[in-house]
């Protein structure tokens, strides 16, 4: 995904023992943005009765840093995760051969 040219979001469907049940792109945007309802990251998840997800989206700059939005979304998906009772396990922003865990930076998880 970090070669691609626009912002491509997914959800990773991951079963009881957090194995992937499926892989599903859940949206695209633009070259440096994409407008994502929460309602969309869930839905697949929700279909499929997975109990957890893991999000990944990539930059296409290339610099995987995490803008005040994916803080954003990231907040809102672990919110609206536990009120459906689908583990939010990890967000991961994807760049140029690097990722960046909005998790392990303690970014939108708490």
């Amino acid at each position: 995904m970090s070669v691609l040219e626009q912002e491509y979001l997914k959800v990773f469907l991951l079963d009881t023992r957090n194995r992937v049940l499926d892989i599903v792109e859940v949206y695209h945007g633009c070259v440096n943005s994409s407008q994502v309802r929460i309602a969309e990251i869930f839905k697949p998840a929700i279909h499929r009765m997975a109990p957890a997800i893991i999000c990944c989206h990539n930059h296409p700059s290339g610099d995987c840093t995490p803008s005040p939005d994916d803080v954003a979304v990231t907040r809102a998906m672990v919110q609206a995760g536990k009120l459906l009772d689908i583990q939010v396990l990890d967000h991961l922003i994807l760049g140029k051969g690097l990722f960046v865990s909005l998790k392990e930076r303690g970014l939108g998880f708490s």
